[in-house]
């Protein structure tokens, strides 16, 4: 589905329940993190399982989360703009890639949409909220 505004989401919604979709991986955009809490909430009425790039999505209620995390991603931008201002050039900079991933689960989430979650699972993620 493709939706970018809180405008768009309830017709992508709408598709998603009407196609039957059991689940969805929403993209890594920053964009959506501004709309975290409507994502939330339709996914709870739709009852669609929602997995995320980014924890923030969890605490706005999404099922989990499996990414580097946004903190890190801005982290990264501030070193590579340092390197810039002293001077580096932009194609002397090497390309990198997340070295830690998180994985965030929302039991609350899980309960509420009636998605056991194994123990195994819970033991290596790297935060529950509950």
């Amino acid at each position: 589905m493709n939706a970018k505004t809180e405008r768009d989401f309830n017709a992508a919604f709408t598709a998603m329940t009407d196609q039957h979709v059991g689940a969805a991986l929403v993209a890594s955009d920053p964009i959506l993190l501004s709309e975290r809490v409507a994502m939330a909430q339709l996914a709870a009425q739709h009852a669609i399982p929602m997995v995320h790039f980014a924890r923030e999505f969890v605490v706005a209620g999404g099922l989990a989360s499996y990414g580097s995390g946004i903190t890190g991603m801005y982290h990264q931008a501030g070193i590579y703009c340092g390197r810039i201002l002293k001077g580096a050039k932009v194609d002397d900079l090497p390309v990198q890639q997340p070295i830690k991933f998180d994985l965030i689960i929302n039991l609350k989430t899980a309960k509420a949409l009636s998605i056991p979650v194994p123990p195994s699972l819970i033991a290596i993620a790297d935060e529950v909220i509950e």
